[in-house]
């Protein structure tokens, strides 16, 4: 504390008889020196957000001292590569396929360097394969919703100051990859229904629960997957 009491001290010595448009141009020159001294040493990430006299986004040169110009550095990359691997440790493990198949998006395309991910973005993590569906669902002798669910879980856990991790059934769009959509070939099995009096099915006088429309052949397979945004 003393240290910042001090610099403090000097800077308003320093600029006394200084006139204010003299002195905001030369904080936010200094703003921008240290911004990027520090991204080039690594302590600070390349993504940002930028907070000048209290207003997001605001360039620095309209900063009006004393300020202050913070920068609230993103680093995307810790909290995905934690993701991806909780998602590989609770994969399906027959062939290894699977745990090998997940894949970042952001901004509509996949993303493999995750320091170039802008701070706003939003990101999803998921995987191309066909039965991904299944392997969430607990079919693929893995317990149900234990892949994506149980990450997210995890990472709201560990990362709950910077991130909010949610797990979403997405149509992704063609193009992306050359796996993605999988166009699923025929409808799933029917379902049991609950044999007690709060099934509607029960109570209607049927054995099985009415067929899914998103599992129904011709339709594009929904994929589990993770979103990931920023806390505001």
């Amino acid at each position: 504390m003393a240290k910042l009491e001090t610099f403090d001290r000097d800077l308003r010595l320093a600029i006394a008889d200084v006139e204010p448009d003299r002195i905001n141009a030369a904080l936010a020159k200094f703003a921008r020196e240290e911004l990027e001294r520090v991204i080039q040493r690594g302590e600070g990430s390349p993504a940002y957000k930028r907070y000048v006299n209290q207003i997001e986004g605001a360039p620095e040169t309209s900063v009006k001292a004393p300020g202050p110009i913070i920068y609230q550095f993103v680093w995307w990359k810790p909290v995905i590569l934690f993701a991806l691997a909780e998602l590989q440790k609770r994969s399906p493990r027959k062939s290894g396929r699977f745990a090998s198949s997940f894949i970042v998006i952001s901004g509509g395309k996949i993303v493999l360097d995750f320091d170039d991910i802008d701070a706003d973005a939003e990101v999803i993590v998921t995987n191309f394969q066909p039965y991904v569906r299944k392997a969430e669902a607990g079919l693929l002798n893995v317990p149900r919703r234990r892949i994506f669910d149980g990450t997210k879980r995890l990472i709201n856990s560990r990362y709950n100051e910077v991130v909010t991790a949610e797990t979403r059934f997405l149509n992704i769009s063609p193009g992306l990859h050359p796996q993605i959509p999988y166009i699923l070939k025929g409808g799933a099995g029917l379902r049991a229904a609950s044999q007690s009096r709060r099934s509607s099915a029960f109570r209607s006088g049927r054995r099985f629960l009415a067929p899914r429309k998103d599992t129904a052949a011709g339709q594009a397979l929904t994929y589990p997957s993770i979103v990931l945004n920023l806390n505001r």
